[in-house]
């Protein structure tokens, strides 16, 4: 799943303009998460590029304020983290203007045949857990339907059903999905035991549905989140196995070294194991301390870890594509 934020900054200071970015997939602009073809030449490396006059392309997402949040509805192929904005299905920006979170522009819910529905897929539209879990709650026999236990994998749940989990009724929820541009300050959780501020506060009028966060961003670290009660979805993206691949923009508070560069892309050995990079470069047109690096793994503090063992403070970070 590929998610973007588009949108509107040409109205932003020059210096707080941010340039795009080239993969080997292609360009990636600062407008959040878009990722466009170029030529083979120029696809070698990762590279955030100025646009001519210094103006930033359009951002897009998850268009007001920083605390925004996306759409809810059919699954996007590409995310947008815009602060209050979301792509619709068309492709088309809605969002508003102000600050705080959007209506949701629709929501799906989750199919059906004549001849019903897994039982396990009911589950997890019910938000109990993912498919996978749900086969292993039904076999240990914690499911009934029509009040007569089920261990068997397959059974489809038609209409007028009554599906209960350990004695509880369960009703499947419509699948939505907020893409939220999360700022400082904000802890990526549904609950702090400490009372310290959550993503949830800045979701909690985009829909009625209980959605939760797909992964986690830091407190400090700004960027492209992705709220839903999809939980195939949420696993997939999550899961390392599917090597789900992120592109962060890092401000360091002193300039690169050319070497210690070189060091990241062949790989380092951190306390927790190796780890690699799938791309890494400098900003081209701006200094040495700004980075851009494309990798998949989903480590804690992964980034920041990475720059820390090479004795570079990280000023900023921001996730800009998920995807």
């Amino acid at each position: 799943m590929n998610m973007k934020r588009n949108g509107r900054d040409d109205k932003l200071p020059a210096g707080r303009r941010k340039k795009p970015v080239q993969t080997s997939r292609g360009t990636l602009s600062k407008k959040r998460g878009t990722n466009s073809p170029t030529s083979e030449e120029d696809s070698d490396n990762l590279k955030f590029k100025k646009k001519p006059g210094g103006t930033r392309p359009p951002r897009p997402g998850a268009t007001g304020s920083s605390r925004g949040t996306g759409r809810s509805g059919a699954r996007p192929e590409r995310a947008d983290s815009r602060p209050g904005a979301t792509r619709s299905p068309r492709g088309k920006s809605a969002g508003n203007s102000g600050r705080g979170p959007s209506k949701p522009a629709h929501s799906r819910q989750p199919g059906s045949s004549a001849d019903g529905i897994r039982l396990n897929r009911y589950m997890a539209s019910a938000g109990v857990a993912s498919r996978r879990k749900a086969d292993e709650l039904i076999v240990a026999g914690a499911v009934t339907v029509n009040d007569e236990p089920v261990t068997e994998l397959g059974i489809k749940i038609k209409p007028g059903d009554k599906v209960k989990f350990n004695g509880r009724l369960l009703k499947p929820e419509r699948f939505v999905y907020v893409v939220l541009n999360k700022p400082k300050d904000y802890i990526t959780t549904t609950s702090d035991p400490r009372e310290r501020k959550t993503v949830m506060e800045l979701v909690k009028k985009a829909t009625g549905e209980r959605i939760y966060p797909v992964g986690r961003l830091d407190r400090n670290t700004t960027g492209l989140l992705l709220l839903t009660n999809d939980g195939d979805l949420a696993e997939k993206l999550a899961h390392p196995r599917n090597r789900i691949p992120k592109i962060y923009y890092v401000t360091l508070h002193k300039s690169l070294k050319e070497e210690d560069m070189q060091k990241i892309k062949d790989g380092l050995i951190l306390e927790d194991g190796p780890v690699t990079v799938d791309d890494v470069a400098y900003v081209e047109g701006g200094s040495k301390k700004e980075i851009g690096v494309e990798l998949h793994s989903g480590r804690n503090r992964i980034v920041r870890r990475i720059f820390e063992s090479l004795d570079y403070q990280i000023i900023k970070l921001d996730r800009v594509l998920y995807g």
